[in-house]
């Protein structure tokens, strides 16, 4: 977190540029001073440095360029297969449709998971949540959701939040394996990443979905998983000094996820008829659905 005094114009949500090349964004205006959080290498930043704001809020690179990649939430590659080549772009924050561009669902995501598809099928535009314990084959849901599109007409993304490398690595392998790279985007944000990086993660992939359906095409996002996405959200709320509410999540942990999650949706054909499909992981503690962060997110999914 870096205290900035003297940006009296600095704007909510704006991106800020540090002297040292490093980027921020401002999430507290107070009275006397900006509070940002820092995306990058965090230790250059040292007091006296000077800010400018840019006017601009983050940006994420889209486009066709991004299938079969691995990047950070700001576009930056993982896999060291060189720069994404795109001049695309969309802000990772946006409001969600509204009730007039919609449509009802009518199409289905085949899971390739016989249960699922024949008696609770997901509708292409829906939320649908994957909920339980550690180590109960939720990613594993989500994994034979992705293979299962190999040869069709849906892009997904999936979003690692606050995942060990080494289980990000082995979700990559494994869609190598079954050739489900060629219709994938892999958006990571590891639990080595900044805490600012975890937090921008799931909306990066949001946006990277939201440009293949304003396309007209269909997509699916899988956040892996919201409930690493909320201790994220917590850390900087209190570094922030916001006050703390139930669990010392903030006051405003619900429009968090709410925000991100009704961005899912099903266009009507004359706005170009795209849809995406949204499946939001949530880890339970000793299978305790009543708690603050699943109980929200039950309350948003369909």
């Amino acid at each position: 977190i870096a205290r900035i005094h003297g940006l009296a114009a600095a704007k909510y949500n704006e991106l800020l540029q540090f002297s040292n090349e490093i980027m921020g964004i401002a999430l507290n205006l107070e009275e006397d001073s900006v509070s940002a959080i820092v995306l990058g290498d965090y230790t250059k930043v040292k007091e006296g440095d000077e800010v400018r704001c840019t006017g601009r809020i983050v940006e994420v690179p889209v486009g066709e360029a991004l299938i079969g990649r691995v990047i950070d939430p700001l576009g930056r590659p993982l896999d060291g297969k060189g720069m994404v080549k795109t001049d695309k772009t969309r802000p990772v924050e946006r409001v969600a449709p509204n009730v007039v561009l919609r449509k009802s669902v009518d199409t289905p995501v085949q899971t390739g998971i016989k249960a699922i598809d024949s008696i609770i099928p997901i509708g292409r535009g829906q939320r649908e949540l994957i909920i339980g314990d550690r180590s109960t084959g939720k990613t594993a849901i989500a994994l034979d959701t992705i293979i299962a599109q190999k040869g069709g007409d849906l892009t997904c993304i999936y979003v690692a939040i606050g995942q060990k490398q080494s289980k990000v690595a082995q979700v990559v392998a494994t869609l190598e394996t079954y050739g489900a790279m060629k219709h994938t985007v892999v958006v990571a944000a590891g639990a080595s990443e900044s805490v600012a990086l975890q937090y921008l993660a799931p909306y990066a992939g949001c946006a990277i979905g939201e440009y293949f359906m304003e396309q007209g095409k269909d997509a699916l996002v899988i956040y892996d998983d919201l409930s690493k996405h909320a201790w994220a959200y917590r850390q900087l709320s209190l570094l922030l000094r916001r006050p703390p509410g139930r669990e010392a999540y903030p006051g405003d942990v619900f429009y968090l996820h709410s925000r991100l999650l009704e961005r899912a949706a099903k266009y009507a054909p004359e706005y170009g008829g795209g849809s995406l499909t949204a499946l939001p992981l949530i880890e339970t503690q000793a299978s305790d659905v009543a708690a603050y962060i699943p109980t929200n997110v039950i309350s948003i999914t369909d």
